[in-house]
């Protein structure tokens, strides 16, 4: 009998197996309708929403610093000994760098804004402005929208810029309080303030921008002002004891030309010549006797000689406690007009090829020196981490990747080997420990301007930072020294103490043709918008005799890596008296 044929194998599942594989298909279906799928879609949108809010705050690189990375001893390779046998390490716990990566930030300068907004939505914001405007009469009276030039300002006085919390009060207060007659505010996050306005109107609904810290309240446009008169700040306001003192000086030889605007005044004051070259928006007042000058710092007239203040003792015919100078010695003080030959500030016109670091340990006075860098050059500086806070307070160069080219210099705490040859040259600031140490700790505990708590002080975070970062200081200064390029030390006291010649000196590295008149600009209103009202005094020394023990051990080694290179030790006032 034969058997029957055997079925060859087939490549394609059978009925069966196609029935089970579409109930399995079904029953998948149906378990991701009913569990996963609005966990997945929320996960997804809340991590959406997170990486947008994170993108767009400002945060604050710190440079890293890595428990387990040994820094060379102090004094390795420089032929220094080690300080009592032992190896200088940085000690801190690893800190992410706030690093950018991707494609660098393009900000618009002032004069490229343009303008933006709905004009119907315009209009409404406006109305909502001026209404609020109505119930603030009793301190401030709007009187219009104005134009703006970044070459020529319309408000002359101080100015300040918060891009995250500006509001109208507090523009109107800052300058109320510094005696200004007018406050205006531009571009939602900008203050300007004046004794006169001195640009013609523009229409309402150019000023269609919401202040940043106040979503109900318009503060300008595009280079537009939203301008109020002051109310408060009358003529008991604008006394002399808002204007800074500068000292008595020598007249100087063609007075005409030094001090171009003049008038004489029988019953002189120092009010009364205050508030004369106040009105003629100049940023100095000098007082010889019976007439009063008023100028600009220049070459002719630099104010670096101060006289005895004996010489210019004379009193004023119509003040009786107080001194007016002499025909040969003029007593001078600094007005609130704002001296505005150094203010205008830009990205280079052509991207650098040369990287130079503005390098400093932490509390060293970095902010600082930008600050006076930026105005002595008229370029803005970069930074090799990203500060919301400072860019919110006016530095633009913060936002751009530190590789950009379009900043004059990069700050960075950095002190590695790989991130110091990576500049070109660099800028090393360096300041006395104790007040670094004090400084940086402040920063940690109360930001940029604020203050440490008493119970910071007093609790482990303060031993804890002083046996962590005084190590860095040191190693911070040496490491420079040993790997960088064509550095340029600067002491931060040194740069308090003599601001001309040591800015002149940093701008020479940064290879732009000193402008005098600027520089002398610059000392006008060398304070800037992160200056502490000096460190806050504590009831108590923070530094215990094994801090300072170990701390000055670090100074020698660095005066010593110093001179080894035939530079100036670290000043005197750096060891505790």
């Amino acid at each position: 009998m034969q058997n029957p044929p055997q079925r060859r194998a087939s490549l394609w599942p059978s009925r069966r197996d196609e029935d089970a594989m579409a109930k399995l298909w079904v029953k998948f279906q149906r378990s991701f309708r009913r569990r996963p799928v609005r966990f997945f879609t929320l996960l997804a949108l809340y991590l959406a929403a997170g990486s947008l809010v994170f993108l767009h705050a400002g945060f604050t690189g710190e440079p890293r610093v890595t428990g387990s990375q040994r820094s060379p001893g102090v004094g390795e390779g420089l032929g220094l000994p080690y300080l009592g046998g032992t190896r200088l390490s940085r000690g801190l716990p690893e800190v992410a760098v706030g690093r950018r990566r991707g494609p660098w930030f393009k900000g618009k300068e002032p004069g490229e804004r343009s303008r933006v907004g709905d004009h119907g939505v315009v209009r409404s914001r406006a109305a909502k402005g001026r209404g609020g405007r109505e119930k603030e009469e009793d301190r401030a009276r709007y009187i219009g929208c104005y134009v703006d030039n970044t070459r020529s300002r319309t408000l002359r006085g101080v100015s300040f810029f918060d891009y995250k919390k500006m509001t109208v009060f507090r523009c109107q207060d800052n300058c109320a309080e510094r005696g200004y007659l007018y406050a205006g505010l531009e571009f939602g996050a900008e203050c300007y303030c004046g004794h006169k306005v001195q640009a013609p109107n523009a229409s309402e609904s150019e000023c269609n921008m919401e202040c940043k810290g106040e979503r109900s309240s318009t503060c300008g446009g595009a280079n537009r002002l939203s301008i109020y008169r002051l109310e408060l700040a009358q003529e008991s306001a604008r006394r002399y004891g808002s204007a800074i003192f500068r000292g008595c000086f020598r007249q100087p030889d063609n007075i005409s030309i030094a001090l171009p605007a003049s008038q004489p005044m029988p019953n002189m004051s120092v009010d009364k010549c205050v508030d004369f070259c106040t009105e003629k928006e100049f940023p100095l007042s000098a007082l010889a006797g019976t007439i009063c000058h008023c100028g600009f710092p220049t070459t002719l007239f630099p104010l670096h000689e101060r006289e005895d203040e004996q010489l210019c003792a004379q009193r004023c015919a119509g003040e009786e406690f107080e001194s007016c100078g002499t025909t040969e010695f003029l007593l001078v003080y600094q007005t609130q007009v704002q001296d505005n030959r150094c203010m205008d500030r830009r990205f280079l016109p052509t991207r650098s090829k040369q990287l130079v670091a503005l390098a400093s340990f932490p509390g060293a006075g970095n902010t600082w020196a930008r600050h006076l860098i930026e105005l002595a050059t008229g370029f803005y500086t970069g930074s090799y981490y990203f500060d919301g806070s400072l860019y919110n307070k006016g530095f633009k160069g913060e936002r751009d990747h530190w590789r950009s080219g379009r900043t004059i210099c990069i700050k960075t705490h950095e002190s590695g080997q790989k991130e110091i040859e990576a500049f070109d040259a660099a800028i090393l600031l360096i300041r006395n420990p104790y007040k670094a140490l004090m400084a940086e700790f402040n920063r940690k505990y109360g930001g940029h301007i604020g203050f440490a708590a008493h119970a910071h002080w007093r609790g482990k975070e303060w031993p804890e930072f002083v046996a962590n970062y005084a190590p860095w200081w040191a190693t911070h200064t040496l490491d420079w020294l040993r790997f960088g390029r064509k550095v340029l030390v600067v002491h931060f006291e040194d740069l308090k103490r003599d601001l001309f010649v040591q800015l002149k000196r940093m701008v020479g590295l940064l290879g732009i043709a000193a402008c005098e008149d600027r520089l002398l600009c610059v000392e006008g209103q060398k304070d800037g918008n992160f200056k502490r009202s000096g460190l806050r005094k504590l009831e108590y020394d923070p530094y215990t005799p094994e801090m300072r023990k170990m701390i000055s051990g670090y100074i020698r080694t660095v005066d010593a890596a110093l001179k080894l290179r035939n530079l100036s030790g670290v000043p005197d006032d750096y060891y505790p008296r």
